[in-house]
């Protein structure tokens, strides 16, 4: 409502607003405190609990005893634990550099060609098609890739027998010089689909007027790709590197299904190792610090992929401002 207020032979106008109560600023962390309650108590609790019990000597009953530094130093002496760890090394590749490789050139063939000519529809559906392993069990998955790649009536091994290939047929998981690369195989199909998504969501930001101009100067699709595609994504590509990378540390059911660690311990990795030792072998201490040090590398790791985004975010504001 508005009021004539007369002042000095002059008429100002006062419009009344409405008053509403502020909101006090403490009253938001209410909202977070199921979530940071539950982040407690499943994570950092745990956590805590599995430091402490990697400083004693423990079979899982009794007392445990303390033994300070001693299952750390032991690790770092541990011949078993650096081949598994150089086992995660090569799952890095098949699960992080691998899929963000093909991704990032499947998202753009899908966003940038089958999209155009023919419907985003059956880009959708070949998406989705990309995405299904994500949503398969692990043990589902495991199981049904034990029985292609089984040695006798195996369905890899019988169809290149079919097709004249029958020398290159293999024991494919039960031959130490090859169990680890089909493991890698498994999983780049497993994780192709979560690059894709996640690119093909970064793709639709990007402005189709910087496409059309670059067409319209002759560049060929790879150019646009190189040119584009890759600069205008790039915080994708650090989120999608740094989720698969944590995922190909702690990567342990598609190995407890396939191949258990073997044979003679060729696909063992520092997750199933830590389980083993734990849970098998009862040195519950000596496994707490396997897992410890695990955690640590992937904390270290979120926060080296954290770091770069936030970098990547910033440089791309920079550009557009």
């Amino acid at each position: 409502m508005t009021v004539a207020v007369e002042r000095g032979g002059r008429v100002t106008g006062k419009q009344d607003r409405a008053v509403h109560p502020r909101r006090p600023r403490n009253s938001y962390a209410l909202f977070l405190l199921p979530g940071a309650l539950a982040f407690l108590a499943v994570v950092v609790v745990p956590f805590l609990m599995n430091t402490g019990v990697s400083f004693t000597d423990w079979q899982g009953v009794g007392s445990p005893g303390w033994s300070g530094l001693a299952n750390y130093r032991e690790l770092m002496d541990d011949a078993e634990f650096w081949e598994s760890f150089r086992h995660s090394l090569f799952m890095v590749v098949a699960m992080a550099a691998v899929p963000t490789a093909i991704g990032l050139v499947l998202a753009a063939a899908l966003f940038d060609y089958v999209g155009k000519h023919f419907g985003s529809r059956t880009a959708a559906v070949l998406r989705a098609c990309f995405y299904l392993p994500q949503v398969l069990p692990i043990a589902v998955a495991g199981i049904v890739w034990s029985w292609i790649l089984a040695p006798e009536n195996g369905s890899l091994n019988e169809v290149l027998k079919a097709i004249g290939l029958g020398s290159w047929q293999q024991d494919w998981l039960g031959d130490p010089d090859l169990a680890l690369y089909s493991v890698m195989g498994v999983m780049v199909w497993v994780q192709l689909g979560f690059p894709l998504v996640v690119f093909m969501a970064g793709l639709q930001r990007v402005d189709p007027q910087l496409y059309e101009a670059a067409e319209l100067d002759g560049a060929g699709w790879w150019r646009r790709f190189a040119h584009i595609t890759l600069p205008q994504i790039r915080p994708e590509i650090y989120v999608v590197l740094t989720w698969c990378t944590i995922a190909a540390l702690k990567v342990f059911g598609a190995v407890y299904v396939l191949t258990k660690g073997g044979p003679g311990g060729a696909t063992n990795v520092p997750s199933y190792f830590s389980f083993t030792t734990f849970f098998e072998k009862t040195q519950v201490g000596y496994g707490a610090a396997i897992s410890t040090v695990l955690t640590v590398i992937i904390l270290a790791l979120s926060l080296v992929g954290l770091k770069l985004q936030t970098r990547a975010e910033d440089a791309e504001e920079g550009v557009r401002a």
